[in-house]
């Protein structure tokens, strides 16, 4: 049951932080729901063919060193391809390059930070309800 909670908080959490630079980008609340909404469509229906694009990459690796060199290529390249969509999505909602490059920047570095104090906060609150278990069944 925690750990429904924690991914929905985790999707919420990642939805606030992109609601909020697309409305400080476009001051607009319409845009800024609509920006959330479309942009993680669109990289859900982008994400299987780039998956399957790597996937005949990581074949072909012959050893673990080129199946990890696979691994993170693939993995700068889904970065490289949310940021692109990131900022498509606020260059078509604000028709600015500027505010669309902000847009692509900015979001994953909120997420590289936010996030991670997220998923302590979390961490806590699972070993707070284990102890408490821990404590009930004593």
């Amino acid at each position: 049951m925690i750990t429904a909670a924690k991914r929905i908080s985790q999707v919420a959490t990642h939805m606030g932080i992109a609601y909020a630079l697309a409305y400080a980008v476009t001051g607009s609340a319409v845009f800024s729901g609509l920006a959330v909404l479309i942009e993680p469509v669109i990289n859900v229906l982008l994400l299987p063919f780039h998956e399957g694009a790597w996937a005949s990459v990581r074949g072909n690796a012959r050893d673990a060193q080129s199946r990890v060199m696979a691994i993170a290529a693939e993995k700068l390249s889904q970065t490289g391809l949310h940021a692109a969509v990131a900022f498509s999505v606020m260059y078509v909602a604000t028709g600015s390059a500027a505010m669309g490059g902000i847009a692509a920047f900015l979001e994953p570095v909120c997420n590289v930070l936010i996030l991670p104090l997220h998923d302590r906060l979390w961490e806590r609150l699972e070993q707070n309800s284990q102890a408490g278990l821990n404590l009930g069944g004593a």
